[in-house]
């Protein structure tokens, strides 16, 4: 069986009926007042795991997160850590720590006393926080910024503080809500590499809340997809992205172009859906929907090429249209399509010479075209 996209590590428990999960969400549901939060929620995140919960505004994955923490208790439903039921525990007696988009340090400490704050808390002996802390300073590379208050220090250091303080009492998760949304976007993203790197290292938990779709798909081993209460779908970023369960989860992450037909014809591996009358798509898919039913085609840009010419069979997977728009992004160039039908299709291509010999125009004919295998069915 072909793998949907690289394999970042061999970790995947979550396919092994024996793996026990380390953290349960079971039935559980939020609400405040008449408003549900989180609607009979169950999932599963396993030891070592770095899970995302990804969802817009309002979808439920904070007040998931929170009700991990202890600071939200479930309305209905269980919680399980480890094999030990949450209910009735207080956040400071959870093996879990938090870690805020805010950062949430002491102004008036220094870098040193913030990651030691929680230690001395625990009335852990002088020698052991301040050879704790060493080693936390060390491990965030901020060794000689101990002496420096938090407003001497950029946002990237910042947050390096508030994640030091968060791993000094050695938690046996860590729960970051939207840690990086304060950063740049060059800072933002090796930051992402860094904190990938730390959690295999240091062998723990982390579950990150985030609505940023490129951070989720880049530091996760699986992402939960959340709408209105609910996990749409959890699986693999490659999975999320080449495989979504829905018409929503293939809108929602990414770029998309969705085409709606009837199913024209069926045979053991391929799936015919007729668009209109001079364009019909051919899908290698095990789905078996039924004959003349109504179905979702779903298509990422990048799986689109554009040619001036047409292909060996134009009715099938291919499409002529008009060249509306055309954007440099410097790695890769995106072309707006209109098609025949109406349909403004997205196509977009690697720029991976850097001079282009007879480059499209803006108002151009050309061909969008792609395999059989590129695209995927939609359940609903």
């Amino acid at each position: 069986m072909k793998s949907l996209g690289n394999i970042r590590r061999s970790f995947a428990p979550w396919t092994d009926p024996a793996s026990k999960p380390f953290i349960a969400f079971k039935n559980v549901t939020k609400r405040f007042g008449d408003f549900t939060a989180v609607d009979d929620l169950s999932l599963n995140i396993y030891h070592r795991e770095f899970f995302a919960l990804l969802g817009a505004s309002g979808c439920g994955k904070s007040t998931l997160l929170r009700m991990l923490a202890g600071f939200e208790q479930p309305t209905s439903g269980e919680i399980i850590l480890d094999g030990t039921d949450l209910a009735g525990t207080p956040p400071y007696k959870r093996p879990v720590n938090m870690m805020f988009q805010s950062y949430a340090l002491f102004p008036h400490m220094t870098v040193e006393k913030n990651v030691a704050f929680g230690l001395r808390q625990d009335g852990m002996p002088k020698d052991e926080i301040a050879e704790r802390v060493s080693q936390m300073l060390k491990m965030v590379k901020l060794e000689k910024f101990a002496a420096r208050k938090p407003n001497q220090l950029s946002g990237g250091q910042r947050q390096r503080v508030a994640l030091a303080r968060s791993l000094a009492k050695r938690p046996k998760v860590l729960l970051l809500d939207e840690p990086l949304g304060a950063l740049d976007k060059k800072l933002r993203e090796e930051t992402q590499f860094e904190l990938m790197d730390l959690q295999q290292n240091l062998g723990l938990t982390f579950v990150v809340v985030t609505h940023d779709q490129e951070e989720a798909m880049t530091m996760a081993d699986r992402i939960a997809v959340m709408s209105h209460g609910k996990v749409i779908q959890v699986a693999t970023p490659a999975e999320i992205y080449e495989a979504p369960n829905s018409r929503f989860v293939a809108d929602f992450i990414g770029d998309v172009n969705i085409f709606d037909g009837k199913v024209a014809s069926l045979n053991d591996s391929t799936v015919e859906i007729g668009v209109d009358n001079d364009f019909s798509i051919k899908v290698v898919t095990p789905e078996k929907p039924v004959m003349g039913s109504p179905v979702g085609f779903a298509i990422r840009p990048e799986k689109l090429k554009v040619s001036r010419t047409p292909p060996a069979n134009p009715k099938v997977n291919a499409a002529s249209g008009e060249l509306w728009d055309i954007g440099y992004l410097g790695d890769m160039t995106v072309f707006h399509i209109k098609l025949k039908n109406g349909k403004v299709v997205k196509a977009s291509s690697l720029n991976a010479q850097r001079s282009v010999d007879d480059p499209f125009t803006y108002d151009q004919d050309v061909w969008v075209s792609f395999a059989d295998d590129a695209g995927v069915l939609l359940k609903d």
